[in-house]
């Protein structure tokens, strides 16, 4: 924490990548392999969607209603626009084009309607909400923009030269190869193609206006929600049948 307290805005800003370059989790080759039961995958769709997808809007705009800076919540309120309605992209709010992934592989989507979270799930939206409710427009930020939106491959958005996020041709997509899913139901996937490289360069924007005295509360909720995500994921890939390789 006192380390956090001396930085400076380029140290805060690695601190940042840093956390989200250990946004990884082991069982995620397996789930882009196909080694998941097709029987289980849908636990995946429906803890995604409850911890965070169907509600993303809605944590973008508890940042949004925070924030005191115009520029930010200029920022905020386009890519809330887009989450909400999809009027940059497809025409269609991308907690709808999410679904469109369990629909197209014969999944009954009224489950969706009624998702009984796991404890981890639900332990890790908490803190979801505590985040973007209780510890500032910085801290709710961060967490909506950088985390919950960003992935392991932030270094390569604000450095040319760094590697970039991979992006395979849709024929190639886990779902479509290994699962059946028609391309035309990776709606969602076509939508954050046309639009998120400008929301991944606009988040990191929005971090220069973090004030210093904001770093410590935010790297600490970035710790933390980090850890919880983890082991949020460790449950759901138990829950779909796969067992943690021994050198993980």
């Amino acid at each position: 924490m006192q380390c956090w307290l001396l930085m400076d805005a380029a140290e805060f800003k690695e601190a940042l990548v840093d956390a989200m370059e250990r946004k990884r989790h082991w069982a995620w080759s397996e789930f882009t392999a196909g080694q998941v039961d097709k029987a289980r995958l849908h636990i995946h769709f429906e803890q995604e969607y409850a911890t965070y997808v169907r509600d993303f809007a809605i944590l973008l705009g508890r940042a949004y209603v925070q924030c005191p800076i115009a520029a930010v919540r200029a920022e905020l309120a386009e890519n809330l626009y887009e989450e909400e309605t999809g009027k940059l992209s497809l025409g269609k709010p991308h907690a709808e084009l999410f679904l469109r992934y369990p629909e197209g592989l014969g999944m009954d989507v009224g489950r969706f309607d009624k998702i009984t979270m796991l404890h981890e799930a639900a332990r890790f939206r908490a803190y979801v909400d505590e985040a973007t409710l209780e510890c500032g427009w910085e801290t709710a930020m961060v967490v909506t923009t950088i985390f919950l939106e960003g992935n392991q491959y932030e270094r390569g958005v604000i450095d040319k030269n760094a590697e970039k996020r991979p992006e395979a041709p849709l024929s190639e997509h886990p779902l479509v190869k290994h699962y059946g899913l028609p391309e035309a139901a990776l709606e969602l996937t076509k939508a954050h193609r046309m639009v998120e490289g400008d929301h991944r360069k606009a988040a990191w924007r929005l971090v220069e206006h973090i004030q210093p005295a904001a770093y410590p509360q935010v790297l600490a909720s970035m710790e933390e929600i980090l850890t919880r995500w983890l082991t949020y994921r460790d449950a759901v890939a138990r829950a779909c049948g796969l067992a943690r390789p021994a050198a993980s």
